[in-house]
């Protein structure tokens, strides 16, 4: 478009140039030659458009919208249009409570309201692209800030909508996939219907009251006790069967000694626990028999 411009100007010089009486008259052929030539040069360059890869082009012509995209690499087309760029790679939306996190500067995460009255802060991202045969449709409906029009409205809007469903509680723990699953049904036909993909929606984080964490903590810690308490009941259980078993062994083994030990068995033990003994002995077992004299071996 600049060197249109520029040919014109330089052309229209040389044509006024040429009606005048001055010494560069004689170069008005060349300075209109060179201005054909701008002119030349400006309209080819404005006929091809060049768009880069992962995006579409829109064009548009004195406020008409052409419903046709170009697609990625060189296009030609009117010099006189208006060519709008839009992305078609995916692209994330984040809304976080955290300093200079999210696509916001300061505290931009959603405090919605639970079941039981509670206010819970929920820090979300939003996964999602343009479909390009929409694009047209969305520069007409939308312009190019579809970001702040319809992403960021849309979802803030759904997840206070269907968090009412839930308990603080449950958003937390239990029922915290099945709130993600249900905001990301409701969010996304909303997008279709304005020419967006939801890829993925990602619920990074969900904060709850001072108040209902301790009772969470204090609800852990009671859990937490009665487990070590089963442990050690179940423990003491185990150790007072042993002992039991122990107890019954010792009484079937005296049982067994009061009733079928008989003298040579007395012997024998006798002549075990003295063998093992480091002292020096003379033992008389039985005066009338010799053999049951028994000195120290050692």
């Amino acid at each position: 478009m600049v060197f249109i411009v520029i040919g014109i100007i330089v052309l229209l010089a040389g044509v006024v140039l040429a009606r005048t009486e001055s010494p560069v008259q004689r170069f008005t052929g060349t300075i209109r030659i060179a201005g054909i030539i701008l002119l030349v040069l400006g309209v080819a360059f404005s006929a091809v458009y060049q768009i880069e890869p992962g995006q579409v082009g829109v064009q548009k012509l004195f406020g008409k919208v052409n419903s046709n995209t170009l697609e990625s690499g060189l296009n030609i087309i009117n010099p006189l249009v208006k060519v709008v760029t839009f992305d078609i790679r995916t692209q994330n939306y984040t809304m976080s409570g955290v300093h200079d996190e999210g696509d916001k500067t300061g505290d931009d995460a959603i405090r919605v309201l639970s079941a039981d009255g509670l206010e819970v802060i929920v820090d979300l991202t939003v996964l999602y692209k343009v479909i390009p045969s929409e694009a047209p449709r969305i520069l007409q409906e939308l312009g190019t800030d579809y970001r702040n029009t319809i992403v960021r409205p849309i979802c803030r809007t759904k997840i206070r909508d269907n968090a009412v469903y839930y308990d603080a509680v449950a958003l937390y723990s239990s029922k915290r996939d099945e709130f993600q699953n249900r905001i990301f049904k409701t969010i996304e036909s909303d997008f279709m219907k304005r020419g967006l993909i939801l890829e993925q929606l990602l619920v990074r984080n969900i904060t709850l009251p001072e108040s209902v964490k301790t009772t969470i903590e204090s609800k852990i810690n009671a859990e937490q006790e009665a487990q070590k308490m089963t442990f050690v009941l179940q423990k003491e259980k185990q150790e007072a069967e042993r002992k039991r078993v122990e107890a019954q062994g010792i009484a079937d083994y005296q049982k067994i000694l009061s009733t079928g030990l008989s003298d040579k068995q007395l012997q024998y033990e006798m002549i075990k626990a003295i063998a093992t003994s480091p002292n020096a002995k003379l033992i008389f077992m039985d005066a009338k028999k010799p053999a049951s004299i028994i000195v120290d071996g050692k």
